[in-house]
């Protein structure tokens, strides 16, 4: 592969985010539940990580919304978010290298253990809606 570099553009996004969920929709433990739960709206949620992420990584506030409440009833654990993260960071490290590169897996590693927690929180306190 040529020469690694920074995630600096919307078409750095772009080429991370597919690549990435190539990876998940092939994934034993992560393809099916993003699959069944994604169907064929494939095009429209990588949209959607594209805007987020740019936002994230680009500060350019292309994404509004709430991340969390489309993943609080997925059937998750603790390995699929090892899962996510492991394909996330090898993507990240495959693809890239640089500063934005280590605050992509930096973030995505928070946003799994937030959303873990709050997965689990929600199970164990069924009566309160977040949504």
């Amino acid at each position: 592969m040529q020469n690694k570099h920074d995630i600096l553009t919307l078409e750095d996004i772009k080429l991370l985010v597919d690549t990435f969920y190539k990876k998940v929709q092939h994934d034993v433990l992560l393809g099916p539940i993003f699959n069944g739960h994604i169907l064929n709206r494939w095009p429209e949620h990588l949209e959607k990580m594209y805007r987020f992420w740019q936002t994230i990584l680009l500060e350019e506030p292309t994404y509004s919304g709430s991340p969390f409440p489309p993943h609080a009833k997925l059937p998750v654990d603790h390995s699929h978010f090892q899962e996510w993260m492991a394909l996330f960071t090898a993507t990240v490290d495959e693809l890239f290298d640089g500063q934005k590169a280590s605050e992509a897996k930096w973030r995505a590693a928070k946003m799994a253990e937030m959303f873990e927690i709050k997965i689990a929180h929600f199970r164990k306190n069924p009566l309160k809606n977040i949504l």
